[in-house]
Protein backbone atom coordinates (compact mmCIF):
# COMPACT_ATOMS: atom_id res chain seq x y z
CA UNK A 1 0.00 0.00 0.00
CA UNK A 2 2.30 2.42 0.91
CA UNK A 3 4.64 1.85 -2.29
CA UNK A 4 1.09 3.03 -3.82
CA UNK A 5 0.92 5.73 -1.96
CA UNK A 6 4.40 6.98 -3.38
CA UNK A 7 3.30 6.56 -6.89
CA UNK A 8 -0.09 7.92 -6.69
CA UNK A 9 1.79 11.33 -4.79
CA UNK A 10 4.38 11.21 -7.87
CA UNK A 11 1.08 11.85 -10.79
CA UNK A 12 -0.41 14.08 -8.26
CA UNK A 13 2.39 16.83 -7.60
CA UNK A 14 3.73 15.75 -11.65
CA UNK A 15 0.00 17.01 -12.57
CA UNK A 16 0.49 20.06 -10.74
CA UNK A 17 3.49 21.30 -12.62
CA UNK A 18 7.50 21.70 -11.62
CA UNK A 19 9.26 18.12 -11.96
CA UNK A 20 8.08 15.14 -10.44
CA UNK A 21 11.10 15.05 -8.26
CA UNK A 22 11.07 18.13 -7.29
CA UNK A 23 7.06 17.79 -5.84
CA UNK A 24 7.59 14.48 -4.42
CA UNK A 25 10.65 15.77 -2.22
CA UNK A 26 7.87 18.38 -1.27
CA UNK A 27 5.62 15.81 -0.08
CA UNK A 28 7.65 13.69 1.29
CA UNK A 29 9.40 17.00 3.83
CA UNK A 30 5.56 17.59 4.41
CA UNK A 31 5.50 14.24 6.09
CA UNK A 32 8.81 14.46 8.04
CA UNK A 33 7.49 18.27 8.99
CA UNK A 34 5.16 17.06 10.27
CA UNK A 35 6.17 13.45 12.57
CA UNK A 36 8.56 16.41 13.66
CA UNK A 37 5.85 18.64 14.77
CA UNK A 38 4.60 16.07 16.55
CA UNK A 39 7.56 14.94 18.92
CA UNK A 40 8.44 18.26 19.03
CA UNK A 41 5.25 19.19 20.51
CA UNK A 42 6.02 18.80 24.38
CA UNK A 43 9.33 20.52 24.00
CA UNK A 44 11.06 17.35 25.12
CA UNK A 45 13.21 15.84 22.89
CA UNK A 46 13.24 11.76 23.23
CA UNK A 47 15.42 9.48 21.64
CA UNK A 48 12.76 7.13 21.09
CA UNK A 49 10.61 9.26 19.19
CA UNK A 50 13.49 10.29 17.30
CA UNK A 51 13.64 6.25 15.77
CA UNK A 52 9.73 6.70 15.83
CA UNK A 53 10.05 9.33 13.56
CA UNK A 54 12.43 7.56 11.14
CA UNK A 55 10.77 4.56 10.91
CA UNK A 56 7.57 5.70 10.54
CA UNK A 57 8.74 8.06 7.42
CA UNK A 58 10.46 5.30 6.11
CA UNK A 59 7.45 3.08 6.26
CA UNK A 60 5.05 5.44 4.95
CA UNK A 61 7.07 6.72 1.82
CA UNK A 62 8.85 3.29 1.10
CA UNK A 63 11.67 4.83 1.72
CA UNK A 64 15.42 3.31 3.73
CA UNK A 65 16.04 4.55 7.08
CA UNK A 66 19.03 6.31 5.54
CA UNK A 67 16.70 8.77 3.58
CA UNK A 68 14.39 8.92 6.16
CA UNK A 69 17.05 10.20 8.39
CA UNK A 70 17.89 12.39 6.16
CA UNK A 71 14.07 13.90 5.22
CA UNK A 72 13.67 14.02 9.11
CA UNK A 73 16.80 16.13 9.62
CA UNK A 74 16.29 18.50 6.64
CA UNK A 75 12.37 18.48 8.74
CA UNK A 76 14.04 19.34 11.91
CA UNK A 77 15.14 22.29 11.21
CA UNK A 78 12.35 23.69 8.82
CA UNK A 79 9.64 22.78 12.16
CA UNK A 80 11.60 25.06 13.82
CA UNK A 81 10.58 28.02 11.25
CA UNK A 82 7.31 27.20 10.55
CA UNK A 83 4.32 29.13 11.82
CA UNK A 84 1.74 26.71 10.79
CA UNK A 85 0.90 22.88 10.25
CA UNK A 86 -1.08 24.27 6.98
CA UNK A 87 2.46 24.64 5.83
CA UNK A 88 2.71 20.55 5.82
CA UNK A 89 -1.36 19.81 5.18
CA UNK A 90 -1.71 22.51 1.97
CA UNK A 91 -0.58 19.71 -0.68
CA UNK A 92 -1.19 16.53 1.45
CA UNK A 93 -5.29 17.29 1.73
CA UNK A 94 -5.18 15.13 -2.02
CA UNK A 95 -4.32 11.69 -0.13
CA UNK A 96 -7.03 9.16 -0.36
CA UNK A 97 -8.62 8.84 2.84
CA UNK A 98 -7.08 5.78 3.69
CA UNK A 99 -3.66 7.48 3.21
CA UNK A 100 -4.29 10.49 5.41
CA UNK A 101 -5.59 7.87 7.83
CA UNK A 102 -2.22 6.38 8.12
CA UNK A 103 -0.14 8.98 7.60
CA UNK A 104 -2.05 10.54 11.05
CA UNK A 105 -1.83 6.90 12.83
CA UNK A 106 2.11 7.53 12.18
CA UNK A 107 1.66 10.73 14.02
CA UNK A 108 -0.09 8.67 16.90
CA UNK A 109 2.98 6.01 16.74
CA UNK A 110 5.22 9.18 17.22
CA UNK A 111 3.48 10.86 20.00
CA UNK A 112 3.33 7.29 21.81
CA UNK A 113 6.62 6.38 21.37
CA UNK A 114 7.88 7.98 24.83
CA UNK A 115 5.62 5.88 27.00
CA UNK A 116 3.27 8.86 27.33
CA UNK A 117 0.95 10.79 25.46
CA UNK A 118 1.41 14.42 26.09
CA UNK A 119 -1.71 16.84 25.53
CA UNK A 120 0.37 18.97 22.63
CA UNK A 121 1.20 15.85 20.89
CA UNK A 122 -2.92 15.25 20.60
CA UNK A 123 -3.48 18.61 20.00
CA UNK A 124 -1.07 18.76 16.76
CA UNK A 125 -2.76 15.52 15.44
CA UNK A 126 -5.92 16.57 16.21
CA UNK A 127 -5.70 19.88 14.11
CA UNK A 128 -3.77 17.83 11.60
CA UNK A 129 -6.49 15.47 11.03
CA UNK A 130 -8.92 18.58 10.48
CA UNK A 131 -6.72 19.96 8.40
CA UNK A 132 -6.64 16.92 6.05
CA UNK A 133 -9.89 16.31 6.52
CA UNK A 134 -9.90 13.18 8.37
CA UNK A 135 -13.11 12.37 10.10
CA UNK A 136 -13.26 12.15 13.70
CA UNK A 137 -14.05 8.42 14.00
CA UNK A 138 -10.98 7.76 12.00
CA UNK A 139 -8.98 9.93 14.15
CA UNK A 140 -9.88 7.81 17.07
CA UNK A 141 -9.20 4.55 15.46
CA UNK A 142 -5.64 5.46 14.42
CA UNK A 143 -5.17 6.49 18.02
CA UNK A 144 -6.74 3.37 19.20
CA UNK A 145 -5.01 1.30 16.36
CA UNK A 146 -1.45 2.86 17.65
CA UNK A 147 -1.64 3.04 21.45
CA UNK A 148 0.74 0.49 22.96
CA UNK A 149 -0.35 -2.74 23.87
Amino acid sequence: MFSKLSSILREVFADEGGSATSNEHLYQRAMAGLLCEVAGADHELDAREEVAKTRMLSVLLDIDDEKAKSLVDQAQGESAQSVSLYDYTDKLRQLEPEQRFELIKAMWEVAYADGRLDPLEESVIRKTAELLYVDHPLFIKAKLDAQPK
